[in-house]
């Protein structure tokens, strides 16, 4: 239970931008087969998936404190995936999987209003097939 426990909150924190590495973990688990490889990506997608939530809530009803120093991001992040989101709209959420633009494109959605249910088809989506992939590549399988 303490390895998916750690999986989860390591994907979760991986959705944002406190640095922490959910595919190393991910796979470290898979390869010393103590749990099934669907339940791993279970658990990494929705901790993955959740983080991003966190983002989007951030974007939506805490944006306003974003002079804070606490806020998780940077007025250049945020204008840079705002424009990005503007031009592209909810599918560049499929790039929300991406190291560095995906967290900020979270926010970006929250800011620009899009609505949860379409952000989660999508992002969940997205980060489940990243550690589908993943898996496949690593030599996993389902």
């Amino acid at each position: 239970m303490l390895a998916l426990s750690s999986l989860f909150f390591a994907a979760l924190l991986a959705a944002t931008l406190i640095p922490a590495q959910s595919e190393a973990l991910l796979l470290g688990l898979m390869w010393s087969g103590g749990h099934a490889t669907a339940l791993l990506w279970l658990v990494a997608t929705l901790g993955n998936v959740l983080g991003s939530v966190m983002n989007w809530l951030l974007g939506r009803y805490l944006i306003h404190f974003a002079d804070h120093r606490w806020f998780p991001f940077s007025a250049k992040q945020m204008a840079r995936a705002s424009g990005w989101y503007r031009r592209w709209g909810y599918w560049s959420l499929l790039a929300s999987w991406v190291p560095i633009i995906g967290d900020p494109l979270t926010l970006a959605a929250g800011m620009l209003r899009e609505p949860i249910w379409r952000f989660l088809v999508i992002v969940t989506f997205a980060k489940g097939g990243r550690y589908l992939v993943l898996i496949l590549v690593a030599g996993g399988y389902m």
